[in-house]
């Protein structure tokens, strides 16, 4: 095979890290902070960004720019809901890029690690009568609380204490009901654990409620890099969207 031939092969499909979009400027910074850890990890690899909502890029003019080019779509959203059910795959098939979607982030151990190393870093050690709080944005779709479920459920094995998962929006219980509900079985050292990728609003008011102490958003841990290159490779061997 000569040079000629090898410079022709088509490279991998782009990565396309799809974030949700926040009036909170550091939800923007944060997500760029992450696509620098994917891409020291897939050296060569095109990592893109494109926002459902809020932020540019828009996730369609990102798709735009690649024309028919090949691309696996990583949501970085943390169960399944609307917009991974309907609004991404909508964004997808009207684009002219050849696209796949990736499963979102969770549920995975690789957040449940991510989630035990922001409470230790906010100060959490196990004490007598402690539990968490996993607060998430919520989503009236049953699927996405039961993802939510099940990382609470990860959780609480990581660190040996319950943990109920609650939600900022659109799902119950709440945060300060799920806080009531572990006090009147007799947990007193209440944390709350943001269950969100970045900072915002609801990582903001979730935290707010805390009776103890409150662990800083997802963001660009390592895990989480590790987690949106698992997503991709998997997503490697699923079928591709014809351009539309």
């Amino acid at each position: 095979m000569t040079v000629t031939d090898l410079s022709s092969r088509p490279g991998p499909p782009a990565l396309v890290l799809v974030a949700h979009g926040s009036r909170d400027p550091r939800a923007l910074s944060t997500v760029r902070a992450l696509m620098d850890r994917v891409r020291a990890r897939r050296p060569g690899l095109s990592v893109r960004l494109g926002h459902i909502e809020l932020n540019e890029p828009l996730l369609p003019d990102t798709l735009a720019a690649l024309g028919n080019a090949e691309a696996v779509l990583v949501p970085l959203l943390l169960g399944r809901g609307h917009h991974v059910k309907r609004d991404i795959p909508a964004m997808a098939a009207a684009a002219g890029a050849r696209t796949r979607i990736a499963a979102p982030l969770g549920p995975h151990p690789l957040l449940a690690d991510t989630l035990h190393a922001r409470l230790l870093e906010a100060g959490w050690r196990p004490r007598p009568a402690s539990a968490v709080v996993l607060a998430a944005a919520g989503s009236r779709d049953p699927d996405a609380r039961v993802d939510t479920g099940r990382t609470a459920g990860l959780l609480a094995a990581r660190l040996g204490v319950p943990v109920l998962a609650a939600y900022a929006s659109a799902a119950a219980p709440s945060v300060p009901d799920a806080i009531s509900a572990l006090r009147a079985k007799g947990r007193h050292r209440i944390a709350v654990a943001s269950y969100f990728t970045a900072p915002g609003r609801f990582a903001t008011e979730s935290a707010a409620h805390a009776p103890w102490l409150a662990s800083a958003p997802l963001g660009a841990h390592e895990a989480m890099a590790d987690l949106v290159v698992h997503r991709y490779e998997r997503a490697l061997g699923t079928p591709v969207t014809a351009a539309a």
